[in-house]
């Protein structure tokens, strides 16, 4: 049975919506974090000063990011799309991060290029016209028949800022129905960076961007690397869940360490791309997790899992989270005396901690 592209095939059309379903629900429902692995967050601590020079109310927590201005250094990391209630989560993510003032990226639009008739659950622009929006799409896809022209229709679908390009080998390695044909595709991100109007972002989704990846996605001429370390949410644990036991259950089950901590992907993906926009995200929960994020060398910091929760509640509910780490992460500013992001990265107040 073959795919039309927009336009699914009915069966197709349900197969695909029952597997963003019971990504979703366990997502939702099971507890998928990573457990043998850590962000390395609790491996760095301030300094703390308490002689800040400087007044609570003059922390300036306002950066831009691909040329639109943010009031805090967050992104709604990339999550769902493609089904109803992905639909209802998206707008109410849009509402409160646009009252935040904050960056937001949408799910994989794979289903909305193929099926039309769900890229609604996908747009949001219209209750958040002024922050920048991320559209996603697998790189893997490349190698299966998508090319600019598909990325293109992914941007212009949500009238987005960028394009995250999403890296997943192990995850499609562990779906049954997977697309585990990664080779060559280094050059078929560097046409996408040639040929498409706006800034093109690749993003890991759970196990960490390495020294070496980063390097080679700054030569093919990449934007924005967002690392998606290991630590929060582990998308082996989602197929694991989803899998009816056999191999795909032993693989995960043996890979349950597999992946770079956040807070190591996010050196080595400096240290590969200096020049590059790094975007922090892999188990980030608290304002502190976004000040240390900030103090190794990115520039923003993604969060996910908690606000999807959130989102099953109410928009309110998201930015109730997104105040209280917004309000953290300025607290620490002023203990640490860092008027700034500018004065708080590369921070020689952040030190890792001694280890017997």
């Amino acid at each position: 049975m073959s795919l039309k592209r927009d336009g699914m095939t009915g069966l197709a059309r349900q197969a695909n919506s029952r597997r963003k379903e019971e990504q979703m629900r366990i997502n939702l429902e099971e507890d998928v974090q990573f457990h043998q692995v850590t962000t390395g967050f609790e491996n760095y601590r301030f300094l703390h000063q308490a002689l800040p020079e400087l007044s609570l109310a003059d922390i300036d927590l306002s950066s831009s990011l691909f040329g639109k201005q943010l009031k805090a250094p967050l992104i709604v990391s990339s999550m769902v799309g493609g089904v109803e209630v992905a639909g209802r989560t998206n707008r109410r993510l849009a509402e409160a991060a646009q009252t935040a003032g904050i960056a937001m990226g949408l799910g994989s639009q794979r289903a909305a290029i193929d099926d039309s008739e769900v890229a609604s659950t996908y747009q949001v622009r219209h209750v958040a016209p002024d922050i920048p929006l991320f559209a996603n799409i697998g790189a893997v896809q490349l190698n299966y028949g998508y090319g600019v022209d598909e990325c293109r229709r992914a941007v212009d679908m949500i009238e987005a800022d960028a394009l995250i390009l999403h890296l997943n080998p192990l995850q499609e390695a562990l779906q049954p129905e997977g697309n585990t044909d990664f080779s060559g595709l280094l050059t078929k991100i560097e046409q996408v960076c040639r040929e498409l109007p706006v800034p093109v972002i690749v993003k890991e989704v759970g196990w960490g961007i390495s020294e070496q990846v980063a390097r080679r996605l700054s030569d093919v001429g990449v934007g924005g690397i967002e690392v998606g370390g290991a630590g929060g949410t582990s998308w082996g644990e989602v197929e694991r869940l989803r899998s009816a036991g056999g191999l795909t259950l032993s693989i995960a089950t043996f890979l349950r360490s597999w992946g770079i901590p956040t807070a190591d992907s996010i050196g080595m993906a400096r240290r590969g791309a200096p020049q590059l926009t790094l975007i922090a995200s892999g188990g980030i929960r608290t304002g502190l997790d976004v000040a240390k994020a900030i103090a190794l060398g990115a520039e923003a910091a993604g969060l996910a899992s908690p606000l999807l929760r959130a989102a099953n509640t109410s928009s309110e509910s998201v930015l109730g989270i997104l105040t209280e780490i917004i309000d953290t992460l300025r607290v620490a500013m002023f203990c640490l005396g860092a008027a700034s992001l500018g004065e708080l990265r590369y921070s020689p107040l952040l030190e890792r901690i001694p280890r017997d």
